[in-house]
C-alpha cells in the first residue's frame, strides 16, 4: 500500500506525514499542491524538501493553480455576484482536495490520500464507513467535510483522528521537524488579508450596484452598497441610524432590496439546502438529528424532511427543508447545512438556499 500524503506547509499536514512515515517506512509519498502564486517569503517548497529529505519522503510539487481558480475561485465570486455568501472551504474538499488531489495521488502510484483534516473516518455497525467529529473539538474539521461523497473518503486517511493541536506541536518537535508555515492558515487561502470586498472589485466579476433598504413593513430606511457586500445576521456596517439597531435579515434578489430588521426579528425556525450529499443514506438516519449552519456552532436538535426525489432516489432538484426545535440565527444562502446524529457522525451535507 502506498500513502500520498498532501502537504500545504503548515504543522497539521506535516504531523500527518511524519507519523505516517513511522508507521509506514517506505510506503509514504508527498505532494503539495500549487494552486496560487505567492511571495518567496511564504512559499513552503524549499521547507518542505528539507523535511521530506529528512524522513525520506518523495515529495512530488503539481501545478494545479488554473483548475483550483475554475473549480473554486470562479465560482465563489459568482456566487458572491448574485448576493450569496458562498463556503469556498466545503467546496474545495469536495471538489479539489478529495477529487481533484485524490485523482492525482492515484496518477503517482498511491491507493491512499493523507491529509491533515481532525476527523475521524471509522466503521460504524448501522452507517457503514462513517465520517466522525474529531478528538479535538476545538480543531475539528467534520462539517467542512459534509459536501464530500463518502465514495471518495472511504480511501483518505486521517492521521490527526485522534490527536490534539498541542500534541501536533510537541510532537514535531520531538521529532526535530520545522514548520515550513509556522502560522495559522487564514480563513480563506486565497483571499489577500481576508479582504473579500477588495479581492472581488479584483476579479473581474461584474458586481450588482446598490438598492434600497427596507424593513419588514416595507419602510426604506437607506440604501445599501450591493448585496454582495452584506450577510444575513450583520449588524455592523449597516450605516443606518434607527431607534434600535438593524440586522440584515434577508435579500430580495428580485428587488435589489436587503431586507433589515430587529434582534426580535432576526431568528428563524426553519431553512432549506440543496445539491444535497448523503455520507449515510436517510434509511438509516436515527430519529434524533442534530444541525450545524455554521462552522463555530454547536449542532442543533432539528428536524428534516427530504423533499424533490422519486422511487429510484433523490434527483438534482432533491431539497432538505429543515425545522429547528429552537430559533437560531440566521445562515445565508450559499453556506452548509451539516447534519449530525447524536454522537457526532456526519450524516448529510447541503448548500443553503433559504434561509426562511
Amino acid at each position: 500500500m502506498t500513502i500520498a500524503v498532501a502537504v500545504s506547509g503548515g504543522a497539521d499536514s506535516l504531523y500527518a506525514m511524519a507519523s505516517l512515515q513511522r508507521e509506514y517506512p517506505g510506503q509514504v509519498i508527498a505532494f503539495h499542491a500549487l494552486q496560487k502564486e505567492t511571495s518567496p517569503e511564504d512559499d513552503p517548497v524549499p521547507g518542505l524538501e528539507v523535511s521530506c529529505r529528512a524522513l525520506g519522503v518523495p515529495l512530488h510539487i503539481l501545478d494545479l493553480q488554473e483548475a483550483f481558480f475554475r473549480q473554486i475561485v470562479r465560482p465563489f465570486a459568482e456566487s458572491y455576484a448574485h448576493g450569496e455568501t458562498p463556503n469556498p472551504c466545503v467546496r474545495c474538499n469536495a471538489l479539489v482536495k478529495f477529487g481533484l488531489w485524490m485523482d492525482e495521488a492515484r496518477k503517482l502510484g498511491a491507493d491512499r490520500l493523507a491529509t491533515g483534516h481532525y476527523v475521524s473516518l471509522a466503521e460504524h455497525p448501522r452507517y457503514g464507513m462513517a465520517l466522525h467529529q474529531g478528538a479535538d473539538e476545538a480543531k475539528d474539521q467534520s462539517y467542512f467535510l459534509a459536501l464530500t461523497p463518502i465514495s471518495r473518503l472511504k480511501n483518505a486517511v486521517f492521521p490527526l483522528a485522534r490527536v490534539r493541536k498541542s500534541e501536533v506541536r510537541a510532537a514535531l518537535a520531538e521529532w526535530g521537524l520545522s514548520v515550513p508555515l509556522p502560522r495559522e492558515s487564514q480563513e480563506i487561502c486565497f483571499v489577500p488579508d481576508d479582504d473579500y470586498r477588495a479581492f472581488l472589485k479584483g476579479i473581474g466579476v461584474r458586481l450588482p450596484a446598490g438598492g434600497p433598504m427596507v424593513l419588514l413593513d416595507g419602510h426604506v430606511v437607506g440604501r445599501h452598497g450591493g448585496l454582495w457586500q452584506y450577510t444575513e445576521g450583520q449588524r455592523r456596517g449597516l450605516g443606518v441610524s434607527w431607534t434600535e439597531p438593524l440586522y440584515v435579515i434577508g435579500k430580495d434578489r428580485s428587488r435589489n432590496a436587503l431586507l433589515l430588521g430587529t434582534a426580535d426579528e432576526l431568528p428563524v425556525n426553519a431553512c432549506a439546502a440543496g445539491e444535497l450529499n448523503f455520507l449515510v443514506p436517510p434509511e438509516l438516519w436515527p430519529h434524533e438529528l442534530r444541525v450545524r449552519t455554521r462552522y463555530r456552532q454547536k449542532a442543533v436538535p432539528a428536524d428534516i424532511r427530504l423533499v424533490g426525489g422519486g422511487e429510484s432516489g433523490m434527483d438534482a432538484t432533491a431539497r432538505m427543508l429543515i425545522r429547528f426545535h429552537q430559533p437560531q440565527l440566521p445562515s445565508a444562502p450559499g453556506q452548509l447545512a451539516a447534519v449530525f446524529d447524536e454522537h457526532g457522525h456526519v450524516l448529510a451535507g447541503g448548500i443553503i438556499c433559504k434561509e426562511r
